[in-house]
Order: C-alpha cells, then structure tokens, then sequence
C-alpha cells in the first residue's frame, strides 16, 4: 500500500497523488550537543526560578478571580463597572508576567483585533499546545472548555473568570447546548465577551492546518481568524499526541533564553448567505485563508484521524502511514463506520470468494457499490502497487477493517485470515502474513521473516489464525520485538495523551462543504 501514480479514465491523463503531509499528529524532537548543554545548565540555574515565578502568578490570579466569579450569573452578563475592569486590568498583568517569566519577553501583534460587534467569534489556528492560552489571557476573551476543567484548582478559578463555555462529557445532549449557548452568545450584538474558538479541535505539529469542526461556524456570525506562530529554533512548544508529554514540554521551554510568539488578526470574515446554510463551507474557506497566511497547506485530516493514528491496538500505525489518506478518502467517499461490522463481513465474504483474483477500476467500483470518481481512483491508486491498473481487494477489506476498528488489532487480522487462508488447513504464508500486516499498517514495504519463524516454531512454512493469536496472547509487545525494531520509521509505543483546551462541541451531522474557493 503507498501512494503511486495513477492514469484517471476521464482523458487519460496522468496524475500524482499528493504525498501525505508531515504526520500532523507527531512531534519528533531531537537535540545538538550544545542545545543539550544549555538545558543543562538552564535545569539547575533558571529553570526553578522561572518554574515558581509563574506558579507564584498564577497563585495571586487567584483571588482576584475568585471574587470577580462570585455571584455571577450563567444567563447574564453584568455591567462592566470600574473594579471589574481594574480585575480585568490586574489579571491581564499577572499573566503576562507568567509568561515573560517563563521566557516570553515580548509578543508581536500584528492586525487589529475585531471589536465583539464587529466578530463576536475569533477563529484561532494552529492549535498546537497548551501555550496557545496566550491570546487568551492577552484579550480574556472566553472559550470553550471541558466542564470538569472547573474544578481543577486554582486553574478552574481562572478560567471561570473569562466565562468560558463549557462542554459536559456525561451530558449526551451537551454538544447541542453548547452550539446553542455559542449562538446566543454570538447574537448578543456585542454584550458578551468575544469567543475564541481552535476550530481543528485538537492539537498538531503545525505543518498543516487539518479540518476545522464547523461548530465555531453554524451561528453564522462574522468571524475574525486568528493566526499564532512561534518562530523558534528549537520547537519545544509543540505537544502533540505523540511526541514529549506536558511536563516535558514545559521544561523544555522554560529552560530556553527566550520564547518567541507571534499573532496576527487577519481581516473580519462574513460568510455569504450559502455559508450561513453551510457551516463546513465556511469553515473550509476560512480554513483556506489561514492556511494562506500562515504558508502552510491544508489537508483533510480530522480529529478522528488523530484517534486513527494513536489507536491503543496491538500494533500502532508508523509516522508515515498510507492509513491516514486512505480514511480521508473513506469519508469523501461516503463509506459510512455506523455499519462497520456488517459491511465488512460482506466485503470479506465476497473478497475471500475472489481467492485472491485482481480487479480492475470498473470491477473494484462495482465492488464497493459506488461510480467511477476521481476519489474512487485515488484510492484504487494506493493498492495498485505494481501500477498494472489492478488491485487485489482484501487488501482493501485489511485497511478499511483497520479505519473502522482502530484498536480491535486481532479483529482485523482474523478477518485477514479468513480472507486468505487455504481451504484445506486454514493457514497463510510468510508473504501473505507480510501482506496482510503491510496492508494494515499502511505501508509499503515490511520485514515479517523473524515474527513468522518464532509463531511457526515447527517450520511448517504455514501459521493458522489460532496459533498467531496464541502467539499474540504470549507475547503481547510482539509488534515492538518483531516488527518495529527490523522496520523503519516506527515512532514510540508509548500510549498517546489528550491535549490541547479547546473541548470539541461539533454536532457530528454537518456534511463536507460542496463548493470551495478558488
């Protein structure tokens, strides 16, 4: 499985399909000799000085947002009287202060920041760390948190100061309130303090902008987008799903000379009245005029592609898997995950029927029960390893098995299995083993010679599903012992974490955008 080139029918011209980008969701950091020696030095000398200043910041934040919170109503805003506003005045201070203590000297600000008539909603991107909490406390502007971060000490006073929006997890109906909450909010013509909103839901690593959630779009206001940059040389700001935990990264950038930020306010965004009806069409534009600012592209991946790529299975995806551009086509073709199980069944059934036979574009359309489109191609593209314009279609089944039950490892391959085992015992080879688990990880190429040897201990030359799941039982870390040490470009195993303060609040029924700017 690798992107290749493919011919398209419609003019027989030939097209490449774009390389996936940079994983968005990892963040590989590694130093010089010197820049090891300086954190060194900086860990035993500025780093605990800079560590209590910033705590010690956020302890006097304290009270002061303790007691402009009290009494405050959920529904309502009150008046903005004189000692609210030296609060407001006071805490803006005391956080910056936190954050020239912890290396950021000085912010550049380019742009104005919209008045909360004009846009009562900024759209901020790239969401990559928890130090995008910076124009937050530069402007106090609410945002929208995960209801337990309240009760988290004195961090949940603070942020019960901005009146953020908060989205409940045990509440099945919250997402729905809380769009409502936004869209009240939004129409209060100004009377509520402006929302700030990381529309991609989840941090990355900043070589993309993935796809926005349209939430922070279906009130159909104007918004401002919003762009922030750190423009360092060594990126230890970076928190992504894989890569250096929280702690880590905050050791790493404390114990930096200095900490560049940047963010520009981009001009007002109204949407067009399709917009209005669309909100994934606005997002999508809006999305392009950050990505536009920012030179950076943009790319399909979501958030659930992240859930993809981090799945707690047995065996976890590479950095450089095919799997992620295989689910973004997936979606763009519509196959739906509601019915999984029951379409895979039947995709196994009627691919374990083919024994093995290749199809062709028409016969791969007519399996999946869809028309020819060029999307249809650009998957066909990715199993047409050999680029004779055809495709052997459990490999298909293994990828898509994969997509939609990213943790269920022994799942997939059971159906793998029963896809290409022999009738008479049952069992596959080593290039069929080879094929079956290159297919999974969305790779091109996978040593599999020494795993194979030590599940088929009597040298049949074959293995049934059941002796590899007993293997897999006796040797849960199998993958890590005899896969990723003989592969390249397997990242860490450790379990991936949740990251970034910007709670997703999208309703899951708003459709892809069908018309794009040019």
């Amino acid at each position: 499985m690798r992107l290749i080139k493919t011919t398209h029918a419609d003019g027989g011209q030939k097209r490449e399909l774009p390389p996936p980008f940079r994983n968005p969701f990892v963040h590989d950091l590694r130093f010089t000799s010197v820049q090891k020696l300086q954190i060194g030095l900086m860990t035993v000398t500025v780093f605990p000085i800079r560590l209590f200043i910033a705590a010690f910041m956020m302890l006097l934040a304290w009270p002061f947002a303790f007691i402009a919170s009290v009494g405050r109503s959920e529904t309502t805003v009150e008046p903005q009287c004189l000692w609210r506003k030296v609060v407001d005045l006071v805490l803006k201070i005391l956080m910056r202060v936190m954050w020239f203590a912890g290396g950021f000297h000085w912010i550049s600000v380019k742009g104005r920041r919209a008045l909360p008539t004009e846009a009562p909603i900024l759209t901020l991107g790239p969401h990559s760390s928890y130090f995008d909490a910076i124009p937050v406390t530069m402007t106090m502007a609410s945002i929208v948190m995960k209801a337990e971060s309240k009760d988290i000490p004195v961090w949940g006073t603070l942020i019960k100061f901005i009146r953020p929006v908060f989205v409940s997890r045990s509440d099945q109906d919250s997402r729905r309130k809380t769009v409502e909450e936004i869209k009240r909010r939004a129409h209060s013509g100004g009377e509520w303090p402006q929302i700030m909103i990381f529309p991609e839901g989840t941090c990355t690593n900043r070589s993309c902008l993935i796809t926005f959630k349209p939430g922070a779009f279906i009130p159909a206001v104007p918004v401002q987008p919003v762009v922030i940059r750190y423009p360092n040389q060594l990126d230890t700001i970076t928190w992504t799903w894989q890569g250096p935990g929280a702690f880590k990264i905050l050791w790493l950038t404390l114990c930096q000379f200095h900490n560049e930020f940047q963010i520009e306010y981009l001009p007002i965004y109204s949407p067009s009245e399709e917009e209005k009806n669309n909100p994934a069409l606005f997002a999508h534009n809006v999305r392009r005029l950050m990505a536009k600012a920012l030179q950076v592209p943009v790319t399909d991946y979501s958030f659930e592609d992240c859930q993809l790529a981090m799945a707690e299975g047995q065996i976890k995806l590479p950095v450089d898997t095919c799997l992620l551009e295989f689910a973004k086509l997936v979606r763009s073709l519509g196959l739906k995950r509601e019915n999984s199980e029951k379409l895979l069944q039947d995709y196994g059934n009627r691919a374990h029927k083919l024994q093995g036979e290749r199809l062709s574009l028409e016969d791969f359309a007519e399996f999946l029960d869809l028309p020819e489109s060029d999307v249809l191609r650009d998957m066909f593209a990715l199993f047409d390893e050999h680029e004779d314009n055809s495709v052997d279609v459990r490999e298909f089944v293994i990828a898509f098995s994969v997509v939609c039950r990213p943790a269920k490892t022994l799942d997939t391959i059971r159906l793998a299995f029963k896809m290409f085992e022999a009738e008479e015992d049952g069992a596959i080879t080593e290039n069929e083993l080879m094929c079956v688990l290159r297919t999974a990880l969305g790779v091109g190429k996978l040593k599999v010679s020494r795993l194979f040897r030590a599940i088929d201990d009597e040298d049949t030359g074959k293995i049934t599903f059941e002796s590899f799941r007993e293997f897999a039982e006796e040797h849960p870390e199998f993958a890590e012992e005899f896969l990723y040490s003989d592969n390249a470009g397997f990242g860490s195993s450790s379990p991936p974490h949740a990251n970034g303060f910007c709670a997703d609040f999208s309703p899951r029924d708003h459709h892809a955008p069908q018309k794009k700017l040019d």
